[in-house]
């Protein structure tokens, strides 16, 4: 489960003049398997709602309950392990530039422990699924931007995570690979992870009715 309460965040202003405020007085809860779209313009705070799902800031005001764990009273050595346990598709890619595309999505597995048989099959499934199958040995500098939104993707969801969060995951992508992550993500939710997904995108919640979370000005302004 998440759970936003009245939730405030604000920006520190290095110069000293006070903080910037981000988003105000944010209430909702996502249930357990559910699929969630987040809708607003540039500047909306659609990016620092994810973030807060990530565990990678804590509200100003308010609390944040991500997987049963509240941020507020969370200990720093709790972070580690609740952050393992989210997926994160993040719009810069973030990809480990010295990696091949292969080490880029085992790499959360193999952090985990994961068998490195099991960690063979995994990795296979998803680059075939993304496209990426006979591109495993290069690095993302010789990617495509689209292939490495796929190769983000991937990485995002090898874990099987309890929680995926994606910040535009096709704004890089053609329309058939579009629909392809999309479908990704829908078998993910159907397996019981929360998906909460932050798109410009008309089409795509078009294609996947869903709740929908619309945000303006740092305000949820509708819930449905």
């Amino acid at each position: 489960m998440v759970r936003f309460s009245r939730v405030a965040l604000a920006y520190p202003d290095p110069r000293g003049r006070g903080g910037t405020e981000v988003l105000r007085d944010i209430s909702f809860t996502l249930g357990e398997g559910s699929f969630t779209w987040i809708l607003g313009p540039s500047g909306a705070g659609k990016t620092s709602v994810l973030r807060l799902m990530q565990a990678a800031l804590r509200p100003t005001q308010g609390e944040v309950e991500l997987l049963g764990i509240p941020l507020s009273g969370a200990r720093r050595r709790d972070l580690p392990p609740l952050r393992r346990r989210i997926g994160v598709v993040h719009q810069e890619f973030r990809l480990l530039a010295h990696l091949s595309a292969w080490d880029n999505i085992a790499l959360p597995l193999r952090l985990a422990g994961t068998a490195e048989s099991t960690v063979r099959n995994d990795v296979a499934e998803l680059l075939d699924w993304m496209g990426l199958a006979g591109k495993e040995e290069r690095r993302p500098a010789e990617l495509s931007g689209g292939e490495q939104q796929r190769l983000t993707i991937a990485r995002a969801v090898v874990t099987r995570p309890a929680l995926l969060v994606a910040d535009e995951p096709t704004s890089e992508l053609d329309a058939r690979q579009a629909r392809r992550t999309l479908a990704l993500l829908a078998e993910m939710n159907r397996q019981g992870t929360i998906v909460v997904v932050a798109t410009h995108s008309e089409d795509l919640p078009a294609r996947h009715p869903a709740r929908m979370l619309a945000l303006e000005g740092g305000r949820l302004v509708s819930d449905g």
